[in-house]
């Protein structure tokens, strides 16, 4: 098994304390990575969480650690507090996205 997916399910189902830990880490970053980048681009439409991972830490992400992290910015806390997070399930997201836009695109010049 992959190593990454044995740490997160051992994590998800509180198997492993070091694993457990591991996790919270892991979304604790993300949570701050993610806040700095929505204060940067002021993102008070919402930050969308995407990719393979998120859908697969959805406990973890949920259980305070990621939005403390997302928030944990001084004067702008209340600012973040505000900002909506959510996470994007579909895994086809992405190129279902790059259609749209490439439709749009060729009916805008074709019509």
């Amino acid at each position: 098994m992959d190593p990454a997916r044995a740490i997160t399910e051992a994590a998800i189902q509180k198997k492993d304390p070091l694993c457990v830990k591991v996790l919270s880490m892991f979304t604790s970053i993300l949570g701050s990575i993610a806040g700095n980048l929505a204060l940067t681009v002021l993102a008070t439409g919402g930050v969308y969480l995407g990719g393979g991972i998120p859908p697969k830490i959805l406990p973890a992400l949920a259980d305070g650690g990621f939005m403390n992290a997302f928030a944990n910015k001084g004067r702008f806390k209340d600012l973040l507090e505000k900002i909506s997070v959510k996470v994007i399930l579909n895994d086809r997201a992405a190129i279902l996205g790059a259609a749209r836009c490439v439709l749009e695109e060729e009916l805008g010049e074709g019509g």
